[in-house]
This record gives structure tokens, C-alpha cells and sequence, in this order.
């Protein structure tokens, strides 16, 4: 039984907001936990960190820059992106690897700490490996919903208070992908997940990863988003999700990366506020954007012109990147065989000042960042 720490003002939310469309498995002081967390996530101006990428995959990016794979290098490294001075006015959020979940700073304090002391929440992404669908041309669906509920215990007795679990889809017109059983399978996990994550005090992050690959038009990926996420809504609501401590991080819509017609950032901002508002529920109080293989300059363009647009529903839309922030810190470490933590943490700390300025659609992108260039 878990004891759940909240304010007044949430605990007056989750009354007036307690109704819902069947049973409910959670108490009042849960459904505001959840709430509040989701609340402070969606904090204007600030965004995501995600940092939870594997050994593995971390481990490439260090090699590809001269960077050994090591435990400690991959914690220093970490370190840097929760200390750097300042970041703390630019983050609301962090996603770390389990591995860092566990891991200290140098002084002995575990990082869901040091992210805390910052006003930063920790979360953690709990999903496993990716398992090719049969029959699907290329489908695929994330593992892990079996030991969940074991994990998302831990993780939060361990410091987490939200976890992230990305569900990843191919456009390929000519394949028929995502299929339809793909897309189902997939968002029914999301859902499921979701449950099970507000059932340990984890805020779930449900991600529909939608890949930038393909020769798909805008409004192909308009059409086959809008299929997506009121699927993964619908499931969401008929497995009794509550809504309001939940965040949605989804895709930039973009047309794929070979697309022959070209679209300007206007016509990008446009057709993703379009997508969320067809289905987005507005009891969910905002969207963190991956960052899914666009630059800093074309992650920031398109979603400052988002933020930008009159008229667009009461969420809050915001940034969860990783690539688009981190590779150009690493490539400060290029020809110096080790990390170069003061320089990377400067570089750092003005990326997430462009990241935060494009989340209050404040920043003013050069000409052509953001567009899609006919191929």
C-alpha cells in the first residue's frame, strides 16, 4: 500500500474531477498523485530530458566519437545533463535508463534525488525489446507488459514518479504499414501499460512512435496519425485510464524523409495541430514531442510554429529529446578520447534555452528551418 504525498490543490482536483466512464481502481489521494505529476511535466516552458537510452545504444554514440563504453563514463555523462547550471529553468522532466535510476552523483546522492532537489521529476522507461509482428510486412510490437507490474514497483520505491513506453510504427504505403492489427496491438499495450503504471504510482508517458522514413505525403501521415492516436485514446479510456496523470509524447507529423512534395514549417504546425485536434483529449494536459531523428534547428522550428498558431486546444506542447539535444554535445568529444563535460554542459544549457523558447513559441527560426525539402 502505497503512501501518496500531495497538495490541497490537487487533492480539490482530483474531487471535482473523480467521475468516470466505468469502475475505477483508484482512490482520490491516487488520482491526484498522478494528476499532479502530469501537472508539473506540462510546467510552460519546460520540457523533457530523455536520457533513458540503453547501454547498447548509448554505447554506439560514445564509440562513434572516439568515447569509451563504461559504466562510469555513461554516468558521468548523465550527471552532466542533471547538473549542468541552470537546467533546472528549462526541464520539468527527465527519462533515465533503469541503469540510471540506481546510478549516484559524485557526492553519493542517487539521481532521482539530484533531479527532485532541482524541481525536476525523475521517470524511468520500463518497456523491453522490440518483437517483429508475423505476417505484418515489418510490424512491430514492444515487449515487457508481463514483468511490468513488478518493475513499475521498484522503480518507484527506487525514486521514479513517471515511466515512458514507446510503441514504434513504419509508414510504408506500399507495404500497407502499420497495419491494422499493428496499430491495435500497439496501443492496446500502450493502454495497458498505462493501467498498470497508475496502479504503482507511475504517471504514465504513452508514446506512438511514428518513424520519419518514407515517401508518405503530409497528409498521408495526417490521415494515418489521426488512426493512431484516437485508437490509443479509445483504448486508453475503455481500460479505465485516468486521463488527467497521463502525458502524450508523440511524433512531430512530418511527411517522410523522401518525400517528392515539399511543405513549408507553416504547413508542418499546421497538420499537427490538426492531428490533435481531432482526438487529443483536452483532460490530458499536454504533449512532449520526441524529437524522432530531426535536428535541434528543425525540432524547434516546427514546434515553436505549433505554439505559435491562434486557436490550438488548451494543452501544453513541449519537447522530450534526446538525439536532437545530445549528438551535438557529443560531438564536441571528437579526436579528445574522453568526455568534455564543461564545454558539452555550456553547449547544453543553450540548447534547452532554444528547446524552452520553441515550447512558448517564442523562438524565431532562420528561414527554411523546419521545412521539408522536396527529395
Amino acid at each position: 500500500m502505497k503512501i501518496y504525498t500531495v497538495s490541497i490543490v490537487s487533492l480539490i482536483i482530483a474531487a471535482v474531477d473523480s467521475f468516470s466512464l466505468g469502475p475505477s481502481f483508484l482512490s482520490a489521494e491516487q488520482k491526484a498523485a498522478l494528476a499532479e505529476t502530469a501537472q508539473k511535466v506540462a510546467t510552460p516552458g519546460k520540457g523533457i530530458t530523455a536520457c533513458d537510452e540503453g547501454p547498447a545504444t548509448i554505447g554506439s554514440r560514445f564509440e562513434a566519437v572516439g568515447i569509451s563504453n563504461s559504466e562510469e563514463t555513461r554516468r558521468q555523462y548523465r550527471q552532466m545533463l542533471f547538473t549542468a547550471e541552470g537546467c533546472e529553468n528549462y526541464l520539468s522532466a527527465a527519462i533515465l535508463d533503469p541503469e540510471t535510476l540506481y546510478q549516484k552523483s559524485d557526492d553519493g546522492k542517487p539521481f532521482p534525488d539530484v533531479l527532485m532537489g532541482r524541481g525536476i521529476v525523475p521517470g524511468v522507461k520500463p518497456h523491453l525489446k522490440i518483437y517483429e509482428l508475423p505476417g505484418t510486412n515489418g510490424d512491430t510490437v514492444m515487449q515487457g507488459l508481463d514483468s511490468l507490474a513488478a518493475r513499475a514497483r521498484e522503480y518507484y520505491n527506487a525514486g521514479a514518479r513517471f515511466a515512458k513506453w514507446r510503441s514504434p510504427l513504419v509508414i510504408n504505403i506500399e507495404k500497407g504499414c502499420p497495419t491494422d492489427l499493428a496499430i491495435k496491438a500497439n496501443m492496446h499495450d500502450l493502454a495497458r501499460y498505462a493501467l498498470i503504471c497508475q496502479s504503482e504510482g507511475l504517471m504514465p508517458i504513452v508514446e506512438p512512435d511514428v518513424s520519419l522514413s518514407g515517401t508518405h505525403t503530409l497528409e498521408q501521415a495526417v490521415d494515418i496519425n489521426i488512426k493512431i492516436q484516437s485508437e490509443l485514446f479509445k483504448a486508453m479510456l475503455d481500460h479505465g485510464v485516468y486521463m488527467p496523470g497521463t502525458t502524450l509524447k508523440p511524433n512531430i507529423i512530418n511527411p517522410g524523409k523522401k518525400c517528392p512534395i515539399g511543405y513549408t514549417v507553416e504547413e508542418i504546425a499546421e497538420a499537427n495541430i490538426y492531428v490533435l485536434e481531432q482526438s487529443f483529449p483536452v483532460a490530458m494536459p499536454g504533449a512532449n514531442f520526441l524529437s524522432g531523428g530531426q535536428t535541434l534547428s528543425q525540432g524547434a522550428a516546427r514546434l515553436s510554429a505549433m505554439n505559435k498558431i491562434n486557436g490550438k486546444g488548451p494543452w501544453n506542447l513541449s519537447f522530450s529529446w534526446s538525439q536532437a539535444l545530445q549528438l551535438p554535445l557529443l560531438d564536441l568529444c571528437k579526436g579528445k578520447e574522453s568526455l568534455q563535460l564543461e564545454d558539452m554542459s555550456k553547449l547544453y544549457i543553450e540548447e534547452l534555452k532554444i528547446a524552452s523558447a520553441a515550447a512558448l513559441g517564442e523562438y524565431e527560426w532562420q528561414k527554411g528551418d523546419g521545412d521539408h525539402v522536396a527529395c
